[in-house]
This record gives structure tokens, C-alpha cells and sequence, in this order.
């Protein structure tokens, strides 16, 4: 019984504790949206809507088909780009890590490559791929690669030697040390990288649909809205970055609870 008590007692305060974390978070937005309203209202800034009016909005592109569209256009393109950049930029990483004469050997072309815009890359990338939805997973690969392969590089530095020449002293090989000491030790930092890289890809594919227009995504519903007139345009204009952020919320947090599942030993 006392250990039940116990646990209870111990449960309690983790609940609390997330209790007010909650109602700090809901009391964030909710002054974030008064403040909103009561500028949209006041017509301090003649663009700005008021706050209820642009959610109203955004709740109701739910049940447009077109804009599902493409919000399925632009999701699309990141579910295909963001698998893609792991299965490239993980291998690459742990070889620079574990192989110092080959990281030597490309650390010009990877302090080259990393700082080039991926939006420079627009032009290149649709004369090269074709059609558009080839040109969008091609930049992301590009861009979300880096935070991946610079993550999985720094995560194979910081193993254990320990570890390592253990595994070595009962004979294993280079390729057994990376498969079960290296890469489960980089795990939490690949993690890391793929939840950085998440974002990136939400955002190179709604910019490469607003430049380009003329295809599904909300990059190319953001282009639509804006060039209306009135109050309308920049309704639907808020309401569709609304959309984008939310989008980018929902996939971040389910990284992070997966991120914590999978390595509950780490300290986060």
C-alpha cells in the first residue's frame, strides 16, 4: 500500500507540473490573439484583420477541396524529400565521421555547398527536374540534407572510444563498430537533426510553389490570395500561413514525443 501511495504521490507533481505548463502555453496565445484582436480592430495597421475573423477563416479552409489540395501538394512533396535526405545525408555523415582522411578530403565542398541558399537553387533545380514536384524534393534533399549529415557527423564524434575498442578487442570489424556502437550512439543527435530538417522542408516547399505558381501547394493558394483586393486577400493570405505554421507544429511535436520514446535514457 505504501508503494502505492508513494507512486500516486510521485505522479501527482508530474501533473501539476503539466498542468501549468499547459495554462502557461493557452495563456500565451490567448493574449497573442486579444492583442491581435484589438489591433485588427483599432485599424492601427490597415492590412492587419481582426483576430476572429482571420480563425474563422482559417477553420473554414477545412472544408475547401482546393486548398486540401494543396496542402496535400505541399505535404506531399515534404513526405517524399525528408526520407529521402535521411537515407543520403545519414550514410554520408558516418563516413566523415569515421573516416578523418575522407572528412578532410571534402570539408571544402561541405563548408561550400551548406551556405547556398536552396531558393538560389529554384532556377537550377527546374531546368534540371522535371516536373515540378521533381525540382521540390531535389531542393529539399538539398537543404534538409545538411542539418542531418552535420548532426550524424558530430553524434559519430562524440561516441565513446571505450566502446569502440571494445568492440575491436573481441574482433569485430570497422563496419560492426559503426552498425552497434557509432550509429545507435548518434541516434538522439540524427534525431535531432531529422527534427531540424522537418521545417526546412515545409518551408523550401512553399517556397518553391510561391516562385513558381501555377501548381498545387500553399505557396501556390498564397500567390492567389494575394493578389486580390480588400480585406478578403489578406484574410485568406494570414489564414493559409496559419495553416503552414500548424502544419509545422504538428510535425515537430510528433517528433519530439517520438524523439522521447526512443531515447528515454537521454536527458532532453
Amino acid at each position: 500500500m505504501g508503494t502505492i501511495t508513494g507512486t500516486r504521490g510521485e505522479r501527482s507533481p508530474l501533473a501539476r507540473a503539466k498542468l501549468t505548463k499547459f495554462a502557461r502555453h493557452a495563456t500565451g496565445v490567448a493574449g497573442f490573439l486579444l492583442i491581435w484582436q484589438v489591433i485588427g480592430m483599432s485599424g492601427l495597421f490597415k492590412w492587419l484583420p481582426p483576430a476572429a475573423d482571420t480563425l474563422v477563416r482559417t477553420v473554414s479552409l477545412a472544408a475547401d477541396p482546393v486548398f486540401l489540395d494543396d496542402v496535400l501538394g505541399t505535404i506531399t512533396a515534404a513526405a517524399i524529400g525528408l526520407p529521402l535526405a535521411v537515407l543520403v545525408a545519414v550514410p554520408i555523415g558516418l563516413l566523415l565521421g569515421t573516416v578523418p582522411v575522407v572528412e578532410e578530403m571534402t570539408r571544402v565542398f561541405v563548408e561550400f555547398l551548406r551556405p547556398i541558399p536552396s531558393v538560389a537553387l529554384i532556377p537550377l533545380a527546374l531546368f534540371f527536374f522535371y516536373p515540378e514536384i521533381n525540382a521540390k524534393v531535389a531542393l529539399i534533399v538539398f537543404a534538409a540534407s545538411w542539418p542531418i549529415l552535420i548532426n550524424t557527423l558530430y553524434g559519430v564524434r562524440d561516441v565513446d572510444p571505450l566502446g569502440k575498442e571494445t568492440l575491436r578487442s573481441f574482433g569485430f570489424g570497422r563496419g560492426a563498430v559503426i552498425w552497434r556502437v557509432s550509429l545507435p550512439s548518434a541516434a538522439p543527435f540524427i534525431a535531432t537533426g531529422v527534427r531540424l530538417a522537418a521545417s526546412i522542408t515545409l518551408i523550401l516547399a512553399v517556397s518553391v510553389e510561391y516562385i513558381v505558381g501555377g501548381s498545387s501547394g500553399i505557396g501556390s493558394f498564397l500567390i492567389e490570395a494575394s493578389t486580390g483586393i480588400g480585406a478578403d486577400a489578406m484574410i485568406d493570405v494570414i489564414a493559409a500561413l496559419l495553416w503552414a505554421g500548424a502544419i509545422g507544429l504538428v510535425v515537430n511535436i510528433a517528433l519530439v514525443q517520438a524523439e522521447r520514446r526512443l531515447f528515454k535514457w537521454r536527458t532532453t
